[in-house]
């Protein structure tokens, strides 16, 4: 059947028919705790929680939150794991999509964020949910380690 064929007219609005519609992905939301900005310093402590919308708590098989950075640019792309937390329910965990989830970590001395024109070094918070129904869903947050200038503007203030 087409999708057309699936597509059923209610009151003037076209509207897909149950079993045609794809689920909804869930949605993850990060936040991190206490901060107007996401600029950090090494030996900070990054802390924070994760919550989900548009999931039950049955249809969730594990979570995992990571703090990683990761390099882009000229050559390969590398990708470090500063910490890693992963729940689940086949291990005995108990996950909740009502209440959030924390992670807490002093953050290293290096690597830095850098914003460099060759290569680009950035940190984030990754949260991947893994579904009953084998889908998941990922989300990341993007934050800055140190304070090392972007060199562009370093390149516009010698000229």
């Amino acid at each position: 059947m087409s999708l057309i064929d699936q597509i059923t007219l209610q009151s003037g609005i076209f509207m897909p028919n149950e079993e045609s519609a794809p689920p909804r992905p869930p949605r993850i939301i990060i936040m991190l705790d206490g901060r107007g900005h996401r600029q950090y310093q090494p030996g900070e402590t990054l802390a924070g929680s994760y919550r989900f919308d548009d999931v039950g708590g049955d249809d969730i098989r594990a979570v995992e939150c990571s703090v990683l950075w990761h390099t882009e640019g000229k050559g390969s792309d590398d990708m470090g794991i500063h910490a890693f937390w992963r729940h689940a329910t086949d291990a005995g965990d108990w996950i909740d999509p009502r209440r959030p989830g924390r992670f807490s970590t002093v953050l290293p001395k290096s690597p830095l964020s850098y914003p460099g024109m060759l290569v680009k070094i950035h940190w984030m918070v990754r949260v991947r949910l893994f579904l009953a129904d084998s889908r998941e869903a990922v989300e990341n947050l993007a934050f800055r380690l140190g304070n090392l200038p972007d060199v562009r503007t370093l390149k516009h203030a010698e000229d």
